[in-house]
């Protein structure tokens, strides 16, 4: 048993995946390459050939090459770069000095200047990309007082001598931020303030004519209406920013959104076909140049999304899977957390997991350590605690502990 632990262990992720995928459905090796030939487009070698290849990658001998690489991903629900990750791009802050010569005081002065040039508006795009990117581990209060501070300057800008292509970057610029700014008041419990900044920020991208900022501020609008257990509105909010941007990252946000509600609604159809049109859509889009950036649908992300509607539906063994995925995936090889509210969730996921299977110690342990986390977005962490809490109410309902994690819960304030 030691030794095949060492040697599963050993393998590559993407081996290990590929087991733990096809043992949470329960299929067999010959069951798997069935699945696999369902879902292939062309025609596949022989039963004999292809099983071989199977047992092959499950092992870690080979890699599967890049036909069967979207195949494999397809055939689990999930995308290629999350099964397969590409390397990490650098950061936004490396790359304004590497590609302007601009640090942040030098950009803030040549604000302060009636013209504009090109290279002042790359620089001003770079910097609201840092700060996009900044969102999933920096403290929130922190980041927002830094976002306004920013979002003031680019409006200031409108006032200057800009061509007709300056005015729409930077009213486009005005509504990225005006996004996290937004984001970043909902996060910190302040729901009318990140409504108004949600609707300015809509503003912007229709005086722009930036459908993506429209659309991620029909997303922010869906995520404030789940996170308030309003499905319905999900659902309408979604239709209306995937119409708006249907081919843009936005729409792959919105669609899981929609697969989120109609797991709550208990439509287990909606969710895979909610899942599947996001699946689709991110399989076709760029690989992002910059996987941090909030407002950039990375891969590793559908893992995510799925991870919450497969234990809201009550699929343990997938959303396990996909919960240890999205913890690998956040974390740097250090070990330190690159997106700890991802992380939180995921663990909470593990909780509910566990408390389902009978460990209450497990449960506890995973609920407490995801309320531990600095960075924290409290309407997502409590909507998904919520579901830990019903967990352990229903089945422990008279276990102290129980009620003491329930009281930590209960001193969040949204």
């Amino acid at each position: 048993m030691g030794q095949d632990a060492a040697r599963d262990d050993e393998r590559p992720l993407w081996a290990r995946r590929i087991r733990n995928e096809r043992v949470a459905r329960a299929w067999s090796q010959a069951q798997a390459i069935e699945a696999l030939r369902a879902h292939a487009s062309a025609e596949l070698p022989a039963n004999g050939s292809l099983l071989r290849n199977w047992k092959r990658w499950e092992a870690g001998d080979a890699e599967p090459d890049d036909f069967y690489k979207p195949l494999i991903a397809k055939t689990f629900g999930t995308v290629t770069a999350a099964f397969f990750p590409h390397p990490r791009h650098r950061d936004a802050e490396a790359v304004l000095l590497a590609e302007t010569g601009l640090d942040t005081l030098e950009l803030v002065s040549r604000l302060r200047t009636s013209d504009v040039s090109p290279g002042t508006l790359d620089a001003l795009r770079i910097t609201a990309d840092r700060l996009c990117s900044e969102y999933p581990y920096m403290s929130a209060g922190q980041l927002h007082l830094e976002g306004q501070a920013w979002l003031r300057r680019i409006t200031t800008m409108l006032d200057r001598r800009l061509s007709l292509a300056q005015h729409r970057e930077v009213l486009s610029l005005g509504g990225t931020v005006a996004l996290l700014v937004g984001c970043l008041e909902y996060d910190l419990g302040k729901r009318p303030e990140a409504e108004a900044t949600r609707k300015a920020a809509f503003s912007l991208g229709e005086e722009s004519g930036d459908a993506g900022v429209m659309a991620w501020a029909q997303e922010m609008r869906a995520w404030f209406a789940l996170t308030q257990g309003d499905y319905r509105g999900v659902v309408a909010a979604a239709e209306i920013g995937e119409a708006i941007a249907p081919h843009h990252s936005a729409a792959v946000q919105l669609a899981a959104q929609r697969a989120k509600a109609w797991a709550r609604m208990g439509d287990r159809r909606q969710v895979e076909l909610a899942l599947d049109h996001g699946r689709r859509l991110l399989e076709g889009l760029p690989y992002p140049e910059n996987l941090d950036n909030h407002f950039v649908v990375d891969p590793s992300k559908f893992d995510f999304y799925a991870m919450d509607c497969y234990r809201v539906v009550g699929e343990d063994s997938r959303a396990e899977i996909y919960a240890s995925e999205v913890i690998h995936s956040s974390s740097d090889l250090d070990g330190s957390e690159r997106k700890p509210m991802r992380i939180a969730e995921a663990r909470i996921t593990l909780g509910v997991v566990a408390a389902r299977a009978g460990d209450l110690e497990g449960a506890l342990r995973h609920g407490q350590d995801a309320l531990h986390g600095d960075r924290k977005s409290l309407p997502s962490l409590v909507m998904v605690s919520r579901n830990l809490a019903e967990t352990l109410q229903n089945r422990y309902p008279q276990e102290a502990a129980v009620e003491q994690y329930l009281n930590q819960l209960r001193t969040l304030s949204v």
